[in-house]
């Protein structure tokens, strides 16, 4: 499959900002892989990871390696104009153009951020232990930026109709913040969880201007995405963002919610 298969989010951004999330499509994995998975840990033939992951760069022309992290459900922001592919992150954050951040996800929420004037970019690991324990925060803390001329997009996620989750996750994010109980729906003894409701209310509350995307669901739309909560065993997709060297600096006025 083309590339055209993967998704560019709709936001504001200026247009020197570029980013592109993967779908299944365009890759040489085998089931239960198949076909353009990104990840190395998951139990793929380590020569297919490799070789999507060139088809990636030369498809998208990207101005260098991707930050290739090891995530582990935290805080830490990486930064690839300093640190180095493997190191344990769950975000990654630039103003150097030409250097390219990455997450990878199979249900978690993959976020992006970048500033009005596209000096600076983000993108953030968000599955619901990163996300209680203020990854998105740390990431906001990046920018110097006020911030009300932020820019997020939310990527394709488990939805709230799939988002199973007992007391304790509830309890993560219900006791230091009463009013997120309205993303928790009864479910017999467990809850649905509306992990979209929870990014959304934590960007809210930080004061970020613009908040697009959350308008999938991973786990019921098996021809596009890899989801661990559907497959288990499973690949994991791509969400790069990067600022183009070659391109002239550029903005967008005001954002509109």
């Amino acid at each position: 499959m083309p590339e055209d298969d993967w998704i560019r989010p709709h936001w504001p951004a200026p247009p020197q900002v570029k980013a592109v999330l993967t779908t299944r499509f365009g890759g040489v994995s085998e089931a239960p892989y198949d076909t353009f998975n990104l990840a190395t840990h998951v139990g793929d033939d380590r020569d297919a990871v490799v070789q999507n992951r060139l088809r990636l760069v030369e498809r998208l022309a990207l101005p260098s390696e991707p930050l290739w992290m090891t995530q582990v459900h935290g805080c830490a922001v990486a930064d690839p104009a300093q640190d180095s592919s493997g190191c344990r992150a769950d975000a990654a954050q630039t103003e150097t153009p030409g250097r390219v951040c990455v997450v990878l996800t199979a249900d978690c929420l993959p976020l992006l951020l970048c500033n009005r004037g596209g000096t600076r970019v983000a993108t953030v690991h968000a599955g619901w232990r990163g996300l209680a324990a203020g990854v998105i925060e740390a990431a906001v803390a990046c920018f110097s930026d006020p911030p009300e001329t932020l820019v997020a997009w939310m990527g394709p996620a488990i939805g709230p109709s799939a988002f199973e989750v007992g007391r304790d996750v509830r309890d993560a994010f219900v006791r230091p913040d009463p009013g997120s109980a309205s993303a928790f729906l009864p479910a017999g003894k467990r809850w649905l969880a509306d992990i979209y409701r929870l990014a959304r209310r934590r960007l809210a509350r930080l004061g970020i201007g613009f908040i697009a995307g959350g308008n999938y669901c991973t786990v019921t739309d098996p021809r596009r995405f890899f989801s661990y909560r559907r497959d288990a065993v499973t690949g994991r997709m791509a969400t790069l963002i990067w600022i183009d060297p070659r391109a002239k600096p550029g903005h967008h006025g005001r954002f509109r919610t």
